[in-house]
């Protein structure tokens, strides 16, 4: 099963985007939701994650600002982020971790720029 990431874009400083990851077909055991990031020569950090649902968690720099939320029928996971600055812009990628292993979907590309 691949996921499909999509959502991102340029956009000026203090917009917001809502990105969106959904599954290519049946994909089921998932137990953690993840966004994360990769800006140029830096690693990929987790921004957010959704754990059974209902238990959220950030990274510092997001808090306040992102919000992860699901799709229990599609099996989506989606990230708004409001209040975007130039330190947001960076390929993002969604992570299911299942029972299985992990699954990535590929980067969608935010950019902040004025």
């Amino acid at each position: 099963v691949q996921l499909q990431a999509s959502g991102g874009g340029l956009v000026q400083p203090r917009e917001s985007l809502r990105l969106s990851c959904v599954p290519q077909g049946i994909i089921s055991g998932i137990r953690v939701m993840s966004w994360y990031r990769q800006s140029a020569g830096n690693e990929r950090d987790l921004v957010a994650s959704l754990t059974a649902g209902r238990y959220r968690t950030y990274a510092d720099s997001v808090k306040g600002r992102f919000t992860i939320s699901s799709d229990s029928r599609k099996n989506a996971v989606y990230l708004q982020m409001d209040s975007l600055n130039h330190e947001d812009t960076a390929l993002y990628y969604c992570k299911f971790s299942t029972a299985w292993g992990d699954i990535w979907g590929q980067g969608t590309l935010v950019t902040v720029s004025s």
